[in-house]
């Protein structure tokens, strides 16, 4: 099914160009200052992509998180994609995914302590954060390449190893929703989703193809997946046994790597998909319970955490369901503690460290 998909979106190859044409032109517009882009004199990290989801933002920007955390008062500000709400908002008790999407929910329940945001104009939203948190040393930004009114001081670019920006088309042709030429703009390259197995071989040849800048460095990851723990209860955790049969449901923008995993761990898997940022129904519960009825025992039901955030207004329903979410995050190949380095640097650059 999948190369009938590609050649029809080759098909879409004009569109693409016309798409190519327009972003190239606003960027120029940009690079020459017709369009204004904002400094600010505070540590502001921007983590982006080319592509149209599934390169790993979410993971990479927890690592962040947790990498600055015990040093820094740190922040998170997206636009907060699908929530029901608009302009500014800031996490607190009570909020929702509905409120400020599912990836600020995720930040907001796994680090309860820092600061979550979401604002769709970001040169307000970010006075605003800072006005309401004063205390604030770093903020992490996302969609940072497509969004120029800010520029960040330190730009982070991921693209996934299955699918380099160097292989793929302009939407609708392909999954670039910028063009290559941007990735000049980014401060290092990260290549996510990498084998665990990559030899450095390979690396040195992906490296060379994305023909990185004097000042730009390359990393490479991989995805590690942590203990599945049970909705609502991360105490309660197990492990994925080679016995067990899952129900897979998932609405992200790319499932393969998990798929893979439950090809290799689990007796037998189905797959529930949904597209990205899925917001879950009464009538999706229906079929999930169906579909788990005709799963042969012992079976359970995984997500993930960016789902978990969706479904948790659920739990009552579920309750009857043994449903399970697993974690994940990056794990660097090499060279973590060279990237660290950079991040701190720049950070400590401004702020000071709370002592």
């Amino acid at each position: 099914m999948e190369p009938v998909l590609k050649s029809f979106r080759l098909l879409l190859l004009p569109i693409s160009l016309l798409y190519w044409v327009v972003v190239r032109l606003r960027n120029l517009l940009y690079d020459r200052d017709y369009l204004k882009s904002s400094t600010f004199n505070f540590p502001l990290i921007g983590i982006g992509n080319l592509a149209v989801g599934g390169t790993g933002k979410t993971p990479m920007t927890e690592y962040l998180v947790r990498l600055l955390k015990d040093q820094y008062r740190v922040a998170t500000l997206s636009r907060g994609y699908k929530r029901k709400t608009t302009g500014f908002g800031l996490a607190g008790s009570g909020t929702t995914a509905l409120e400020i999407g599912d990836e600020p929910m995720l930040f907001h329940q796994k680090f309860p302590d820092i600061a979550v945001a979401v604002g769709e104009e970001r040169l307000v939203a970010i006075p605003q954060l800072l006005h309401d948190r004063p205390e604030t040393q770093a903020i992490l930004l996302d969609d940072v390449l497509q969004h120029r009114q800010v520029n960040p001081g330190l730009k982070i670019l991921l693209t996934e190893y299955s699918n380099l920006y160097t292989r793929d088309f302009m939407l609708p042709a392909g999954d670039l929703r910028d063009v290559r030429h941007s990735a000049r703009r980014a401060d290092c390259l990260v290549v996510t989703k990498c084998p665990p197995d990559l030899t450095l071989e390979k690396a040195a040849s992906i490296r060379k193809e994305l023909r990185p800048r004097m000042h730009q460095q390359v990393f490479f990851t991989c995805l590690e997946y942590g203990a599945i723990y049970r909705l609502g209860n991360p105490a309660l955790q197990k492990g994925l046994t080679s016995d067990l049969n899952v129900l897979l449901v998932s609405g992200i923008a790319n499932p393969k790597p998990l798929r893979q995993l439950l090809t290799l761990q689990a007796a037998s898997y189905e797959w529930m998909g949904y597209p990205d940022h899925h917001i879950f129904t009464m009538d999706d519960l229906a079929e999930i319970k169906k579909q788990f009825a005709a799963m042969p025992s012992p079976a359970i039901v995984l997500t993930t955490e960016k789902d978990a955030v969706r479904l948790e207004k659920f739990q009552g329903d579920l309750a009857e369901l043994p449903l399970y979410v697993i974690p994940v995050q990056p794990r660097f190949l090499w060279d973590e503690g060279r990237f660290q380095e950079q991040v701190l640097r720049f950070v400590a650059s401004f702020a000071p460290v709370n002592v």
